[in-house]
């Protein structure tokens, strides 16, 4: 089963195919980033824009490159959200156009859920064993982008439930807010990951634990950071504020997802969203994991970002199980 994934939630344009939700056939993202560069921040209406430019584009690459036809399609998913909501009435309506000409079945995919799936894709070349991978349920998974930090349990139908999330910042916010602080640039992650390489972890003392046991709170590290580089008699060097914090907001991501697992009595942990391609961040979970006997996944880098892969994949495990979405599905947008 061919499907044609379509990702819109914010500032990337994003058309997959994937087969038997598994095998990326391929996956072509246009970014609009550097439009949003100089505002330090993502502007709606710009990314909305861009992508009514791009999605036509994009889609048509995706297909030639997984060398097959529009009808050849045999069902299409589309993000239903959390996201902004011009650029998700974008994707939406494009999908919705696609499947009525098509005849062909629409299903509407949760962003964030689908963010946890990434981890379950291979690219063509790979080999798969579905098998091996439908293993990997019941697991937990850890949510970590610029809107949301959370965590799931999921189970073997692939049913998300959340456990627990910030109250406050999401991590990538909390990272990109830092970067603007240390005039670093945008978007933050990057810049702070490749700086903190330069500077001692240990320099500085910052907490973000969260009021909870699963709770996350980056607010009031943001605060401390602030606070840090205002001290003009006894400030740090950029290099050591950039490692601590890194190292806190690490640590602490590390700290309450295995502590979830504990808590569920599951062994086995996914991790997706953007801030997952932090390499820093993977060092940590997978040494953690190994002491406490937990397996840890984490998607391929291309597949940490918002992509239209991971929409197509889950998407046909929904389906599978017979989930289905009409045309209204606008009206779901949340």
């Amino acid at each position: 089963m061919r499907v044609l994934g379509i990702e819109t939630s914010c500032d990337e344009t994003s058309a997959s195919v994937v087969k038997d939700g598994r095998v990326v056939l391929s996956n072509i993202t246009a970014s609009s980033l550097r439009l949003h560069k100089k505002y330090q921040g993502i502007i709606p209406e710009i990314a909305s824009r861009a992508h009514i430019e791009s999605i036509s584009l994009v889609t048509k690459q995706a297909l030639q490159e997984a060398g097959v036809k529009i009808k050849d399609i045999d069902m299409i998913c589309v993000t239903k959200g959390p996201g902004l909501v011009g650029s998700l009435l974008v994707g939406i309506s494009f999908a919705k156009a696609l499947s009525f000409a098509l005849g062909k079945p629409l299903l509407g995919v949760g962003h964030l859920e689908a963010h946890l799936y990434a981890s379950f894709l291979s690219e063509r070349k790979r080999r798969t064993n579905p098998k091996k991978q439908t293993a990997l349920l019941p697991c937990i998974g850890l949510v970590v982008s610029g809107g949301h930090t959370s965590l799931y349990y999921i189970n073997q139908d692939f049913n998300f439930r959340l456990i627990s999330a910030t109250a406050d910042d999401a991590v990538g916010e909390a990272f990109d807010k830092v970067a603007k602080i240390l005039n670093l640039g945008y978007p933050g992650g990057p810049v702070i990951e490749k700086l903190a390489k330069e500077g001692s972890a240990d320099s500085v003392r910052f907490s973000c634990r969260g009021s909870q046991d699963l709770g996350f709170s980056f607010s009031g590290i943001k605060t401390a950071v602030l606070y840090k580089t205002q001290n003009t008699e006894r400030k740090p060097h950029d290099a050591d504020i950039a490692a601590s914090f890194q190292k806190a907001v690490v640590e602490t991501l590390v700290e309450k997802s295995l502590l979830a697992c504990e808590h569920k009595k599951i062994a086995t942990l996914v991790v997706g969203g953007g801030v997952a391609a932090n390499s820093y961040l993977r060092k940590r979970m997978e040494e953690e994991a190994r002491l406490r006997k937990v397996r840890v996944f984490f998607p391929d880098f291309t597949l940490s970002l918002d992509n239209a892969a991971m929409i197509a994949g889950l998407g046909y495990q929904w389906y599978k199980r017979g989930r289905h979405s009409s045309y209204s599905l606008t009206a779901e947008l949340s």
